[in-house]
């Protein structure tokens, strides 16, 4: 048998649509994703990336969506448009991506339509609850009963993505058994978080401070999970991170194999 005719008989790996975000370099606007990102997708989820332009607009949202098992949303630089869930910006100098806004809130509603699988971290998270009409804290860090979530940006980036603090899976909950610890050391890069939850959504895991750090979607046809931390980091040298990514590749290869029935 030649090797084309094995490749061919392969079992087809399931597609996951990523939405890639702004970045102006030069005087030129680029379309952008991190490795970091795309690296425990392929390795540990065992999924093919599908890389989507947010800067063309939604018309082609639903083809997209056809040829996929499942949506990833990572984090990014900027912060979503406060003026999606109805507050001024209370921090103008910080960079915004109204496109990936526009582009990723249609098409988290439309995926949990679909009953795809869905996985967000950090900005990603705060877009699916922002899609359910959920709001966002502005500044967690000047809450005074909440710790300061952000990097240290003086530091190499090995110790900004270091362990920061300790999340809490809520107990009896999925997820509390997926990670399998009462405690879960993360990283912590973010100066923005989950205020009010959006429709449907529950909390997961809770930072020591009760900041909510991960959600789901219990009522879902399918897995939604999203997490403010990154797990994405080093992914595989982490054995809560290697299991969240496989249970992401899972669930969409169960997606996959729906399909090709």
């Amino acid at each position: 048998m030649s090797n084309n005719a094995n490749k061919s008989t392969a079992k087809r790996k399931p597609v996951v649509l990523m939405s890639m975000g702004a970045q102006e370099r030069k005087g030129h606007a680029y379309q952008v994703m991190t490795h970091k990102y795309i690296t425990p997708l392929v390795e540990l989820s065992g999924c093919v990336p599908l890389l989507a332009p947010s800067c063309c607009g939604t018309d082609d949202l639903e083809q997209y969506l056809s040829m996929v098992d499942g949506v990833y949303l990572t984090g990014a630089g900027s912060n979503i448009d406060p003026a999606l869930y109805g507050q001024e910006n209370l921090t103008p100098t910080k960079g915004q991506d109204p496109d990936r806004d526009l582009f990723d809130i249609p098409l988290i509603r439309a995926a949990i339509a679909r009953g795809l699988p869905l996985f967000g971290i950090c900005r990603g998270m705060q877009e699916i609850n922002v899609a359910l009409g959920g709001t966002i804290h502005q500044k967690v860090y000047e809450l005074p009963e909440m710790n300061d979530h952000r990097e240290d940006t003086e530091t190499p980036v090995e110790e900004q993505y270091a362990e920061s603090h300790a999340v809490r899976p809520v107990p009896g909950t999925w997820f509390a058994e997926l990670m399998g610890l009462p405690e879960v050391p993360v990283n912590s890069l973010h100066g923005q978080a989950l205020d009010k939850l959006g429709e449907g959504i529950e909390a997961l895991a809770h930072a020591e401070d009760g900041l909510i750090e991960a959600i789901h979607l219990p009522d879902a046809a399918n897995f939604t999970l999203a997490v403010q931390w990154h797990p994405e980091w080093q992914a595989e040298q982490n054995p809560q991170s290697v299991k969240i990514f496989q249970a992401f590749g899972d669930a969409c290869r169960q997606q996959a194999a729906r399909r090709d029935q």
